[in-house]
């Protein structure tokens, strides 16, 4: 697997280079590079506090990166997008308008747990930079956040050693579950648009 060849080759370069790549486009999710990271560690080539270093800065840049995208991008762009596109969406401007309020009013909670949602801990960055989220603050969260997923795909890659890939199993249910509830939420929001616009 390239994961496992590039952080035997450099190391916690390697690790921090992947967790980087893997928050602009994850060919390679962290739920593979921390845990056989972690497996490293089990067999004492590399040093835990060194593996969730190298992880966390690395997905720390990666971040940035988004955000600098969404910071780029605006507000104004992204209001002319939904009012040509939203339709499509079910979201009008006003239902925007509620959203960036929302993400004003809890967008430390929603940067930081977003940290915990494979997919959404990437595209979270997208509505900080929009909304120009004060740099440290956004840092902060996303350091918090970002720590400790990996510790926890760390930690299982130190802990079951060789079967280090039971790790992606663990993961895959645990983002069933999410999926699950936001699918759900999802659909309740759409029924609502549909009724809304047929009253």
């Amino acid at each position: 697997m390239l994961a496992e060849q590039v952080i035997q080759t450099t190391g916690y370069v390697g690790i921090g280079f992947l967790m980087f790549i893997e928050n602009l486009f994850p060919p390679i999710p962290s739920e593979v590079v921390m845990p056989f990271a972690g497996f490293q560690v089990n067999k004492g080539e590399m040093s835990f506090v060194g593996v969730i270093l190298a992880g966390t800065i690395g997905a720390l840049l990666g971040a940035v990166a988004i955000y600098y995208f969404g910071y780029r991008l605006g507000e104004k762009r992204l209001r002319q997008w939904i009012d040509k596109n939203g339709k499509y969406l079910l979201l009008s401007e006003d239902e925007f308008d509620s959203s960036l309020e929302t993400f004003n009013d809890h967008g430390k909670k929603m940067v930081l747990f977003g940290r915990l949602i494979p997919t959404i801990r990437s595209i979270i960055s997208i509505p900080a930079g929009v909304e120009k989220m004060n740099i440290p603050v956004f840092l902060l969260f996303t350091v918090i956040g970002t720590t400790v997923w990996n510790l926890l795909l760390a930690g299982g890659g130190v802990y079951l050693g060789r079967n280090w890939d039971r790790v992606l199993g663990w993961v895959d249910t645990y983002s069933y579950v999410i999926y699950a509830i936001l699918g759900i939420l999802l659909l309740y929001y759409v029924g609502s648009q549909v009724k809304k616009r047929m009253d």
